[in-house]
């Protein structure tokens, strides 16, 4: 028989909290964070108001910006994936070290989305163009990102990353095989963009709903948890994808669905302004 030898459990060291407590402090944290997000959001909506493609903001406002917004939407369904990876740097390190580890995986993470932030950019840049030089393009390119978005959620794309998002432990013990070098920057970064590729159909239809709609980005927030966390998530995902198609459909013939591609009237805002 082979020789077995028995060891007792390493004691806990110093600095590392106990998993219950880590847990809930981190849960704790992540509330928090996504709470300041959208508080900061729905400010700074009110201040802005509705404005059709980049809002008159230069690209470093708007991914600053885009950066909240992607934080008070994503954090509630990256959380059970985040957490358990900060969990995972818990154990491995303490103090200044672990923070700077944490660090790490939440730059990674919404280094994914600034980079999908550029390309949003320059699609609501091109809005603003089209907008510009003819006036009916609106009605276009609403049905445009309605029909984008619908097909993206029956796509293979959408249920591959949406398959890693519902399942995320094998790929978390393929992480942990990942080199040291800034390793955790890379785990946040190869998650992010898991995320990017399984929701950015549905960022695509704030070009038409307005960029700073708060109401819609709480309803495609309350999307993606469902769609991530909830059982019947896929079957969601399927029927959030045929709403789109509809939308699309009646986009060029109703003008009330495209809130984020109504003109400003000049004449109007020179009125009004004396008054404001």
């Amino acid at each position: 028989m082979p020789h077995i030898r028995l060891a007792a459990p390493a004691p806990t060291r110093p600095g590392v909290l106990l998993p219950g407590r880590d847990l809930a402090l981190a849960w704790i944290l992540m509330v928090l964070i996504a709470a300041l997000a959208w508080l900061l959001t729905v400010s700074q909506s009110r201040r802005m108001g509705m404005e059709p493609g980049t809002m008159g903001l230069a690209l470093p406002l708007f991914l600053l910006l885009w950066v909240v917004m992607m934080a008070a939407m994503m954090l509630p369904s990256v959380a059970p994936v985040a957490i358990t990876w900060v969990q995972a740097i818990g154990r491995q390190a303490a103090g200044p070290a672990r923070a700077l580890r944490i660090g790490e995986f939440v730059s990674g993470y919404l280094l994914a989305w600034v980079g999908f932030g550029l390309v949003a950019y320059g699609l609501l840049a091109a809005t603003d163009r089209l907008l510009d030089s003819h006036a009916g393009a609106g009605r276009w390119i609403g049905a445009a990102a309605f029909l984008l978005a619908g097909l993206q959620q029956f796509g293979p794309l959408k249920r591959a990353c949406l398959r890693h998002c519902r399942s995320p432990m094998f790929q978390l013990l393929r992480y942990a095989r990942f080199r040291p070098w800034a390793k955790d920057l890379r785990v946040g970064a190869h998650h992010g963009l898991y995320c990017v590729g399984c929701c950015w159909g549905l960022m695509i239809v704030l070009i038409p709903l307005g960029v700073m709609n708060v109401a819609a980005m709480a309803g495609l927030a309350a999307v993606i948890f469902l769609e991530k966390l909830w059982r019947g998530g896929p079957w969601l995902s399927w029927a959030v994808g045929l709403a789109f198609l509809v939308l699309a459909a009646l986009a060029p013939f109703q003008d009330w669905l495209l809130p984020g591609l109504e003109m400003s009237d000049p004449s109007m805002d020179r009125m009004l302004g004396p008054a404001l």
